[in-house]
């Protein structure tokens, strides 16, 4: 079994959905906390945009806010960036204390049976915006699920 994950930093819109229908998705899981972007460069990952167009391409979306990293965690990158001098669209990893974090009071407390009882009639894709698959938590959602769900592989599109 495969799932994915996606960011858009460096993608195009066009570029971005031939990724999800090329892989076959068909189930879409924002995991933004919030889920707007400034400015139009990628105004096309916008909430309702992105709804919309996914349902046009018949891919079912979903909003699991849950698994968005609190205020809290998300700080402790912020600090690391700063200490490394990069920028959120520069990171190239996540920082060990945020991944420690992010899996002590998110991936450990989360029921994931509802989600991995679609696998595998479903395709899943998990969604943020960083554009290297570590440097974002969909990565550790995807290890999670990994450790979890035998037989799955991850595919960072």
């Amino acid at each position: 079994m495969e799932i994915y994950t996606i960011g858009v930093y460096g993608k195009t819109e066009e570029d971005f959905f031939n990724k999800i229908t090329s892989a076959g998705v068909t189930y879409f899981i924002d995991v933004r906390l919030r889920r707007g972007m400034r400015g139009a460069q990628y105004k096309f990952v916008n909430s309702l945009y992105l709804q919309n167009k996914l349902d046009s391409l018949g891919v079912r979306y979903a909003h699991y806010k849950d698994l968005a990293p609190t205020k809290e965690i998300r700080s402790i990158q912020v600090v690391a960036d700063k200490q490394l001098g990069d920028s959120k669209r520069a990171r190239e990893k996540l920082s060990v204390e945020f991944r420690r974090k992010y899996q002590q009071e998110i991936l450990n407390n989360y029921d994931f049976s509802q989600l991995t009882g679609t696998l595998p009639s479903e395709t899943i894709c998990f969604f943020c915006v960083e554009r290297d698959c570590l440097a974002c938590h969909r990565s550790l959602i995807s290890e999670y699920l990994m450790g979890s769900v035998s037989e799955l592989s991850v595919i960072h599109l």
